[in-house]
This record gives structure tokens, C-alpha cells and sequence, in this order.
């Protein structure tokens, strides 16, 4: 599935209590051995429902409370986006093509009217995150919690929160649709054509704007930053509803860290062949795998005998038919593990062990 800059739809919490309602009185239908007490015994589930409904909302608005204000609106010359406050010293988190090439942003914060300015730290397109730094730290800047993605788990409700189409502090729910996802993002529409494992897909409404800003659990820690949405090709490349992709808080963390500390990423944690590479196809012109342009000297690929020229069609146990998949196959790997990479030269395959190199 392809997936287009983000997106976004609305649900609402009394969608929710409605369906509580439905299951109580289905439930109280059984209840009680006289029709005096199967009455009694409604009319008690039916008052508790508004309570829970009441419950559920109160702690929407809480984590709504506690983390927007973390969640800042990035303007560049050319986009729009949205921020997460990482630290008190005035670091910000976002995506790579929020920020692209440029430099310096203005910066609005859900306590200042006026925008702030802000330079940019560092960007790293292979993640699509970057760290931007406000010129000066306002006063009462809050830094968000981020969570664990190991405990990120399928049906927990979330909330997407950022500035989709310009709509500062707009929220929006859902839940986990899905977890540990490979996907790649398109170059079209200023994209950085990086391919992020691990996503966490979810529900919750994504539309431009959203990009960079914050996908909460109900404990208010950012469990991952909106990045993705799903396109559709049989609705001409529109957002597919419901289906949005957000790279895990864990290594938003670990990539935000090295370059606050280090001033750019020095380990990337992310396996690769050591060569450039283009797609190649078949005679029926469908794509058949990637022929292999350039390799790094004294890199993964070398070092088990792969030359320009030959086409890679298997790693692992994986089929490689184009660049993209080849970006996929490797993405769930780390440096150093050893994999298998059947290649074709001169029309023979051969099949080799590779130790992988570092991205």
C-alpha cells in the first residue's frame, strides 16, 4: 500500500457512549425473575451508563489538557506542520519534510500568540525526523512524556493532535489499528522517500498539517508522531480513511537524543548492503529486481563479492523486485546480523552470506 502525506477524519466520544447504551439495555433484557426487577435493574444500568460515558470523556479532556500543550504549529516558507516540545531547553521533534532544506521556521506554542522563531538542529530524512530549537525559550514551555512502543499495544485508544490544513490544537481520536509496519513514503509532494519500520498504524484522523505532531495514548504519552497516510489508488491517490501510520515514540526518542547530544545521528540502528541501486524489469516490463549501481569498498556487499551489474532478487527469505522492497526487506534488520542475498550475474544466480553494514 502506498501511503501520501498525512490526513485526517473526526469521531466523537458520544459515539461511544451510544454504543455502551446499546450493549447495557441488550444485556438488562436478561436480568431479574419478576418484571418489578428486571425495571428496577434498568433503570439502575441505565443511570450507570452516563457515568461511564462521563468517565471516558473526563479523561479525554485531561490528556487533551495535559499534552497540547506540547504540541506546537511549525511554519517554513513552503509547509505547514506541527512539533512536539521535547525538553525544556526548547527543542522541538518533527518530521524531516516538514522542516525539508530550510533553516529557519516560526514556531507558534499553545502559550504565545505571536510566533517564536526557531533553527533548525538537525534533519534526518532516512527517519523523516528532525530537531528544531526555539531562538528563545518562552516561559511555562512544556515538554511532552513519550512512551514505551514496546507497550504499544492493538485497541488502545489514541489521540492524534496537531494542525491539520492550518487548524491549530485540533484533536482527534481512534485506536492502534496495527503495529510494527514497514512503509515507505512517497518523493512526490516534498516527501523524503524514507522507508521507517515498526510504525504504529492507527485510526485516528490524519490530514496535512498533522505531520510532526503527536499520537497520545490515555496515560498522555506521545506513543508516536503522525508521518503517514494511507492513499488509496482506486480513488484516484486520495487518503484511504482510517489508515494512518506514526513512527514509534521509542525511536523518535533515540533519533531525537543523538542529535541533541551529538548534533546529528551517529547510530542509526538500521541495516544496509553498502550499494546504490535502481529497479530493473522483466520483458513483460514488470519489475524483476535491483540491478546493483555502486558499491561502497569495504562495505557489506563488497566484502561477500557483490559488483555492479548484478541484480539482486532475494534476501532472506524475502522476494526483491524493486528499490522499495529491497528498502523494506532490510528495514527490520539490524547491523552485523548475517543474511542471505541471491543475486543474478551474467543470467546464473548465486547466493551469498552477507554480514550487514550500518545505514
Amino acid at each position: 500500500m502506498d501511503a501520501s502525506r498525512t490526513r485526517r477524519t473526526f469521531r466523537t466520544a458520544a459515539a461511544l457512549g451510544s454504543c455502551c447504551l446499546a450493549l447495557v439495555s441488550g444485556c438488562s433484557a436478561f436480568g431479574g425473575d419478576t418484571a418489578e426487577d428486571g425495571s428496577t435493574a434498568q433503570a439502575a444500568q441505565a443511570a450507570a451508563v452516563p457515568v461511564a460515558a462521563a468517565d471516558l470523556q473526563n479523561q479525554y479532556q485531561k490528556v487533551i489538557k495535559d499534552v497540547l500543550p506540547s504540541v506546537v504549529q511549525i511554519q517554513a516558507s513552503r509547509d505547514l506542520g506541527s512539533g512536539v516540545v521535547y525538553d525544556g531547553n526548547g527543542h522541538i521533534v518533527t518530521n524531516a519534510h516538514v522542516v525539508q532544506g530550510e533553516k529557519k521556521f516560526k514556531v507558534t506554542t499553545a502559550n504565545n500568540e505571536e510566533p517564536l522563531t526557531a533553527t533548525l538542529v538537525y534533519s534526518y530524512p532516512e527517519q523523516d525526523l528532525a530537531v528544531i530549537r526555539l531562538d528563545k525559550v518562552p516561559g511555562g514551555l512544556k515538554a511532552a512524556t513519550f512512551g514505551d512502543t514496546e507497550k504499544v499495544e492493538v485497541g488502545q485508544i489514541t489521540l492524534a493532535m496537531g494542525s491539520p490544513l492550518g487548524l491549530s490544537s485540533s484533536v482527534t481520536e481512534g485506536i492502534v489499528s496495527a503495529t510494527g509496519r514497514t512503509v515507505s513514503e512517497n518523493q512526490e509532494g516534498g516527501g523524503t522517500g524514507a522507508t521507517i519500520p515498526n510504525m504504529v498504524q492507527t485510526s485516528a484522523a490524519i490530514n496535512p498539517g498533522n505531520s510532526g505532531g503527536a499520537l497520545v495514548n490515555l496515560d498522555g504519552q506521545v506513543i508516536g508522531i503522525p508521518t503517514l497516510a494511507a492513499s488509496d489508488p482506486d480513488l484516484g491517490g486520495s487518503a484511504a480513511p482510517g489508515i494512518g501510520f506514526a513512527i514509534p515514540g521509542s525511536m523518535v526518542k533515540t533519533v531525537a537524543d543523538q542529535i541533541i547530544k551529538q548534533g546529528k545521528v551517529v547510530d542509526s540502528g538500521r541495516a544496509a548492503l553498502g550499494i546504490s541501486g535502481r529497479t530493473v524489469v522483466d520483458v513483460n516490463y514488470q519489475p524483476a529486481g535491483v540491478a546493483v549501481v555502486t558499491v561502497k569498498p569495504g562495505d557489506a556487499a563488497d566484502k561477500a563479492g557483490i559488483r555492479p551489474g548484478d541484480i539482486i532478487i532475494r534476501v532472506g527469505d524475502d522476494d526483491i523486485t524493486t528499490i522499495t522492497s529491497l528498502a523494506e526487506s532490510l528495514a527490520v534488520d539490524r547491523p552485523g546480523q548475517k543474511k542471505t542475498v541471491t543475486y543474478s550475474r551474467n543470467d546464473v544466480e548465486r547466493t551469498v552470506e552477507v554480514t550487514l553494514g550500518e545505514q
